[in-house]
């Protein structure tokens, strides 16, 4: 018998892209514009971290990025994997981050200064919902080298393998050696002397 009712409909599943959209705001958001942060990328890891809060991988204990590729700020096409050879270092920011303000200057600084020694700097700049402020975060602080445009956070999510030295907070600073492995990371705003501490070393080996 009819009860006259209508069926009831099963709930469907949300979209995929709109889960994973989701899991990169809520990572993001996780250690937002932090000063300070926790070392670690879990697992059996093997990294060292120093009194100034930055931790090393030694050199066999190295793992490489995944793709880190993209549209810059400026319009152009970066791959990261473009630059291997190089000491690469990979600054994680956003416009609206006090941080990363006070950090840019020493990033502007020493990356010309360490350019002629085989050291190049990429921005990575996230959850700004429009170029117009981090352009103008570029102007204001001297910032000449290229950012990837990630506002979502894809590329930080998707661009650094699971239990490696990977950004958790923003600002946070990456460092590459010539092999395109990461060799170091900080999770707090750096000066001149904590960032040229992280890059030295690697410029040293051969």
């Amino acid at each position: 018998m009819n009860s006259g009712r209508a069926p009831r409909r099963r709930p469907g599943r949300r979209p995929r892209a709109i889960l994973s959209a989701t899991a990169v705001i809520a990572a993001l958001a996780l250690s937002a514009c932090t000063s300070g942060g926790k070392s670690g990328g879990g697992g059996d890891t093997n990294f060292v971290t120093n009194a100034g809060g930055i931790s090393t991988a030694a050199l066999g204990d190295r793992r490489p990025v995944n793709e880190i590729a993209g549209e810059t700020l400026e319009g152009d096409q970066l791959d990261v994997a473009d630059l291997k050879g190089k000491v690469v270092v990979l600054n994680v920011w956003g416009s609206w981050c006090p941080p990363c303000r006070a950090e840019a200057p020493h990033f502007a600084k020493v990356a010309k200064e360490t350019e002629s020694k085989g050291v190049a700097f990429v921005g990575i700049n996230t959850r700004d919902p429009n170029k117009g402020p981090a352009l103008a975060f570029e102007k204001d602080y001297g910032v000449e080298y290229p950012s990837l445009y990630d506002p979502t956070g894809k590329l930080i999510v998707n661009g650094f393998p699971k239990g490696s030295l990977n950004p958790q907070s923003i600002p946070s600073t990456i460092v590459l050696d010539r092999q395109g492995k990461i060799a170091a990371r900080s999770l707090m705003a750096l000066n001149e002397e904590k960032l040229r501490k992280m890059i030295d070393p690697l410029i040293a080996e051969k």
